[in-house]
């Protein structure tokens, strides 16, 4: 009988239970027929799938630069650990490590020198996170995220890119052929997102619901989205609908701090971190999806679920949002707080409207989006790494080979 391939993922930022991305790729992996191993930070929900072994750490997160400097390099010392454990219990044909941050090349390397084979799965720019945050691009750390990300994209024997706009920058910054990367977006599974019923309850006792699922960190655009809140309330008189930003990230205090101060409570909540089943029951009540990024790289995780879900949004006119669902969405220009409050409320006022982006959503999902057809170029990609083969890896729709 053949042995299995072997696949090692690392990630650093999140761990495998609050990784939806990371999650699709250990699944994708383990119906294919490979042995799959993670390392990652500790999280109560990191073994659901008792198919992938998991080595994980606890997390020690920094909030400044001195304590993000701190939290690398504990994350490499376990890291660095977990694989010589991974090595020597089981071993290891292809190893994975993520972005952000790009920091895990360094224990790629030697393993590369080992005879290992390198993905890098890049789905973030560090130095353009770093920038939103500090709002620089001067100094030791900016210099350093950029050395981290271009010696990540030359170690890696091939580059997992979340869309073109990424494709783009490894090709520029890390000056790779395009035969190096592969482009595997990050649709949801069309198992996962078949509509439920409505929870009236969730729209607390209002005629409407608009959502904001997702990460909320200083680079995606909460507050630009809590001030177009602010205006539709205050200036445009719109108060019958409730607004939920369902999950987490280092903006949300900041963001309540600004609903409070606006008197914004009534229509604003922030409920945290929830299940990935509450998250589909919000999209499945909310008659609105709100997507405030203004990256132009950024693939729009939250706008693909509210596309999946037949929910149409209000987003910044950016390239990757315009690419994946102008026709499913109100586009307005970048930045621009009064127009995102405008359109919410003419689509808020017309459910034709709605109803014909939601239409154009879902269709977009199910014939090129969905990650059902996301992951096999991807499948296909670490087997011929770890075989030399190219021949195509056929997937069913459930995510394995067929019978």
């Amino acid at each position: 009988m053949t042995r299995p391939i072997r696949v090692l993922l690392m990630v650093e930022n999140v761990a495998l239970g609050r990784d939806h991305r990371l999650r699709k790729h250990t699944s994708a992996l383990v119906a294919a027929g490979m042995q799959v191993t993670v390392i990652c930070r500790r999280d109560p929900a990191n073994r659901e799938n008792p198919q992938v072994r998991v080595f994980d750490y606890p997390a020690r997160d920094g909030v400044s630069k001195l304590g993000f400097m701190a939290e690398y390099a504990w994350s490499l010392l376990a890291a660095a650990v977990l694989t010589v454990r991974a090595m020597f219990s089981g071993g290891v044909d292809v190893v994975q490590v993520s972005s952000t941050p790009d920091i895990y090349f360094l224990l790629a390397g030697p393993l590369k020198l080992l005879g290992k084979r390198v993905v890098f799965d890049f789905k973030d720019l560090s130095p353009e996170i770093y920038e939103a945050r500090y709002h620089s691009t001067e100094g030791t750390m900016y210099r350093l995220l950029r050395f981290f990300e271009r010696a990540s994209l030359r170690t890696a024997d091939q580059v997992v890119a979340v869309n073109g706009a990424v494709r783009e920058v490894a090709m520029r910054r890390g000056g790779l052929p395009d035969e190096r990367i592969t482009v595997v977006g990050n649709g949801p599974r069309l198992a996962d997102v078949t509509p439920r019923p409505e929870r009236p309850e969730l729209r607390r006792g209002h005629r409407h619901l608009a959502v904001l699922a997702g990460m909320m960190g200083p680079q995606d655009g909460i507050d630009l989205a809590v001030a177009a809140i602010d205006h539709l309330v205050h200036r445009l008189g719109r108060t019958d609908t409730q607004f939920t930003f369902v999950g987490v990230g280092d903006y949300v205090p900041l963001a309540e701090r600004y609903v409070a101060e606006h008197r914004l409570g009534e229509w604003v909540s922030f409920p945290g971190w929830v299940t990935r089943d509450e998250v589909y029951d919000h999209l499945s009540t909310a008659d609105l999806g709100l997507e405030p990024n203004l990256e132009e790289f950024v693939t729009p995780v939250k706008a693909m679920e509210y596309m999946a879900f037949g929910l149409p949004f209000v987003a910044f006119d950016v390239a990757e949002t315009r690419l994946m669902g102008a026709d499913a969405a109100e586009l307005v220009a970048k930045g621009d707080v009064v127009a995102f409050a405008e359109r919410m409320d003419a689509l808020l006022a017309d459910p034709g409207r709605r109803h014909r982006l939601a239409a154009n959503g879902e269709r977009a999902v199910r014939e090129r989006l969905a990650w059902d057809r996301q992951q096999i170029p991807y499948v296909a990609m670490v087997e011929r790494l770890a075989t030399g083969r190219r021949s195509p890896v056929k997937i069913n729709s459930a995510g394995g080979r067929p019978a």
